[in-house]
């Protein structure tokens, strides 16, 4: 057996599964984008851009995701890098596996029984009641953008939190040392040596919890109270409701257009980075 061959045997399991799960449902619903929608529901065969013309009917649904989405893992972000540097340097080599356990905990149950144990936490009984007690009343936390970036911020900072910590658990302790002992700041020697080395991890970390909730439609469904629209919730809207299988699939061709330039431009920056590693590495 050639080298050649043994490589396509090896990947055709996975270019198998590539094709069938992913490639074929993305033509079938470029081709319903194209096409229109039946009397009785579901979508008939044409070929019109009438349903891409459309597509402003929905721009509310991508406004809120175009806005919560990036403020949501900008939001995980800066929450979940301080605890990752802590559980990657600071914290006993003992107590690593028991906190990051901790972190997976919330994974146990499901994203359903947490979103609505925030509808208890941000509704009349909880937080803004116990605001109340301090004179701030009249707070409304439920059924808006804020319930919704609370729930999503919740529901993926795990996704956040371990692709940094692998990042900064490979960190070299010895150049902050270094640059210690040449009176570098703290604040300068975070900014030039353990950003750039943690990039990888924060730009891995922010793709997988941006992508996820650009396709998110439970927690705005459950927190937003039929006030906060996704993209989600239009395609779930489309397709199950209203039956409109055409215009359906030109937002969700819309939405993987999105999707594409967003990996595009993650692509380029993890090769830009991964080169600034190497280069803080060799100072």
């Amino acid at each position: 057996m050639t080298r050649r061959t043994r490589t396509w045997l090896l990947l055709m399991p996975a270019g198998t599964w590539f094709l069938v799960m992913l490639l074929l449902p993305l033509t079938v619903v470029l081709v319903f984008s194209f096409g229109e929608r039946a009397p009785a529901g579901g979508v008939a065969p044409a070929f019109t851009f009438e349903q891409y013309a459309n597509l402003p009917a929905r721009w509310t649904a991508f406004k809120n995701t175009l806005t919560l989405a990036p403020v949501g893992t900008l939001a995980a972000l800066l929450i979940a890098y301080p605890l990752a540097y802590f559980l990657a340097v600071k914290v006993d080599p003992k107590w690593k596996t028991i906190l990051l356990v901790l972190v997976i905990v919330p994974f146990w149950t499901s994203i359903l029984i947490r979103s609505y144990a925030w509808i208890f936490l941000l509704g009349g009984k909880g937080l803004p009641a116990l605001l109340a007690t301090f004179g701030f009343e009249d707070i409304r936390m439920l059924n808006g953008p804020f319930a919704v970036l609370v729930g999503i911020v919740y529901g993926y900072l795990p996704l956040m939190v371990f692709p940094i910590y692998v990042a900064l658990e490979k960190l070299d302790l010895r150049l902050l040392e270094a640059a210690a002992d040449l009176g570098t700041p703290p604040w300068r020697s975070f900014l030039q040596i353990t950003l750039p080395l943690s990039m990888p991890g924060v730009l891995t970390g922010s793709m997988l919890v941006f992508i996820l909730l650009m396709g998110e439609f439970l927690i705005p469904a459950i927190l937003g109270g039929g006030k906060v629209f996704f993209v989600g919730n239009a395609l779930v809207d489309l397709f199950l409701q209203s039956r409109n299988w055409a215009f359906g699939s030109a937002v969700a061709v819309a939405l993987v257009i999105i999707m594409l330039i967003t990996v595009a431009i993650y692509s380029r920056l993890v090769k830009r980075f991964g080169a600034g590693r190497d280069d803080v590495a060799l100072m």
